[in-house]
């Protein structure tokens, strides 16, 4: 991770992360985020800027504007997110004497295409998708991995990124129908944060003040799956990326995401995975 200051961008600590690890380890070659960076408290006004590749900017506090080549000048305020691409010319920034708090995200790859073909995305018009706390843990948890420099963790960071762009494209989108099931996205944050000890849906319950009935019912309506098989699920997925990338025994594996059976933990690996776990470490 950088820190630095630059007072012409902004008067506090600027953070920014340089993918340094070679494209050709990737598995995921469709998307790749090349740089992220956080600028809270910006004061700098850009105008007839140019970029090379593609941008993912989405602000979090203050408020400002956001024009691409001629257009219309568009308000941005917190919760809004824009794009930059190439072969077009911005002028964007805080309101003078004003001040915004940004997040950015390079990218490059074939996916960006599908976004704006199949996701309805209208790349130079400002998109007001809110801002929430799943949200902002998504955010810390991609500059974390881009910050390991581990290829498989770059990928993870990639997958993330476009999670929480979809996230935000239905979020800007949705009916008022949908607001039920929009409030299951922390939800399913917090399930997936606790995979390495045994998942108690009335703890999940508590916390988000809903009843264990109701808990099950909406994750079942949100996954296709029962929670218990939702969670088994996940654990088995992680257990796979696990098998993969280390050395520990089965029984580590096991242990670590909760389970105290590890004989119990393959039959489940067998059932979701149709192979064993040393089975699949040895092919794999």
């Amino acid at each position: 991770m950088t820190r630095f200051m630059d007072y012409m961008i902004s008067p506090q600590p600027l953070r920014t992360i340089d993918c340094k690890v070679d494209s050709s380890k990737l598995y995921v070659q469709s998307l790749r985020i090349t740089n992220v960076g956080h600028l809270p408290g910006r004061t700098m006004i850009r105008q007839q800027a140019t970029f090379s590749k593609w941008a993912i900017v989405y602000i979090t506090g203050g408020s400002g504007s956001y024009q691409v080549n001629d257009g219309v000048r568009q308000p941005v305020e917190q919760g809004s997110l824009f794009w930059f691409y190439p072969g077009s010319e911005f002028h964007y920034g805080p309101e003078r004497n004003g001040y915004w708090d940004e997040f950015y995200f390079t990218i490059e790859g074939s996916r960006i295409q599908e976004w704006i073909e199949h996701w309805g995305i209208k790349r130079d018009k400002v998109l007001r998708v809110g801002t929430d706390d799943a949200q902002y843990n998504k955010i810390e948890r991609i500059f974390l991995l881009m910050e390991s420099g581990v290829p498989a963790s770059i990928d993870r960071a990639s997958l993330l990124l476009e999670s929480m762009l979809y996230e935000f494209i239905l979020n800007a989108n949705e009916q008022p129908e949908s607001n039920r099931m929009h409030k299951m996205i922390p939800i399913m944050d917090d399930i997936s944060n606790f995979l390495n000890e045994p998942i108690d849906a009335d703890k999940i319950a508590k916390r988000h003040h809903i009843s264990v009935s109701t808990l099950r019912r909406n994750v079942s309506e949100y996954t296709g799956y029962p929670f218990n098989e939702y969670v088994h699920r996940l654990k088995i997925a992680e257990a796979k990326n696990i098998l993969i990338n280390s050395e520990l025994s089965i029984k580590e594996i096991a242990h670590q995401l909760g389970y105290t059976d590890v004989f119990y933990f393959s039959r489940l690996f067998k059932q979701y995975v149709g192979v064993a776990p040393n089975t699949y470490r040895k092919h794999m």
